[in-house]
């Protein structure tokens, strides 16, 4: 037996986050994402049905930031909630830190991998005041990547469920204005299921990759605009463009009077 099935073996319920850990790991990811980004932002967030249930919340995968991003996307949208949301059992050995934050394995590739999918996906989904987060496509994939092609787990899960609520959730990283790049998240519109065994595995696989797709054309356009009124800042980093560029800034509005002003975009006011 490997070590992380070990961890959450079939026969056992899977285990509830750890709140003590987890509120911790949520004050490290806050503080790590400031230093490393500018902002982490999110456009749309009224689209999310807060009393949805069950609901699952899946998105593209984008980069290695993205669990810790959405650690701090469901502290801020779905803070009553419980999340859970399945990791590569490789990855999830390597970064034992997510295991008691509601972090399951899955063998990606494998009809073991499957079966566990189902198995923990179908416990989130039978459990009042829970949420299930997926990112279909099992690997990195560029944003821009088409046709989006996600793994059939999504769809059988679906498929297997009665009502339940499904929500694309775009990311991505860019630059704008300031030395460092932005987290853009788009919740895209949600797809209301009366039930989920009226149709097959592919069907739910496809749709859900369609609307996929729309979330982050959507995100895109909102990326080119780079207007930051568009989003809600979730987390504030740090601006400014340091060194000695800095310091002159600094210096030039001791001497005019002006306030100072750390984020680059104020050069221009």
């Amino acid at each position: 037996m490997s070590k992380m099935t070990a961890v959450t073996p079939l026969n056992r319920p899977l285990p509830s986050p750890a709140p003590r850990r987890l509120a911790w790991f949520r004050l490290y990811a806050r503080w790590y994402l400031r230093r490393h980004f500018h902002a982490l932002r999110v456009a749309n967030a009224d689209r999310l049905p807060r009393d949805a249930h069950p609901l699952i919340l899946f998105g593209n995968h984008a980069s290695w930031w993205d669990p810790l991003a959405a650690l701090l996307l469901a502290e801020s949208l779905l803070p009553e909630r419980d999340h859970y949301a399945p990791m590569d059992a490789t990855a999830l050995a390597h970064y034992g830190v997510f295991r008691p934050l509601g972090f399951f394995p899955v063998e990606n590739g494998t009809r073991r991998g499957a079966t566990q999918l189902l198995h923990f996906g179908g416990q989130v989904l039978a459990r009042p005041g829970s949420a299930l987060w997926i990112t279909p496509e099992s690997q990195f994939e560029d944003v821009r990547h088409r046709p989006i092609e996600f793994r059939s787990g999504i769809g059988a899960l679906i498929a297997r469920t009665g009502r339940l609520t499904c929500v694309p959730v775009a990311i991505e990283y860019t630059f704008w204005n300031e030395r460092l790049p932005e987290i853009l998240v788009n919740i895209g519109e949600p797809l209301q299921i009366a039930d989920g065994q009226m149709e097959d595995a592919r069907t739910w696989t496809n749709l859900l990759a369609f609307a996929q797709a729309a979330t982050l054309d959507e995100l895109a356009m909102l990326a080119i605009d780079r207007d930051p009124a568009a989003f809600a800042p979730l987390v504030e980093g740090r601006s400014g463009i340091s060194g000695v560029y800095e310091l002159w800034k600094r210096l030039l509005s001791a001497c005019t009077g002006r306030a100072y002003h750390p984020d680059h975009g104020s050069l221009h006011r």
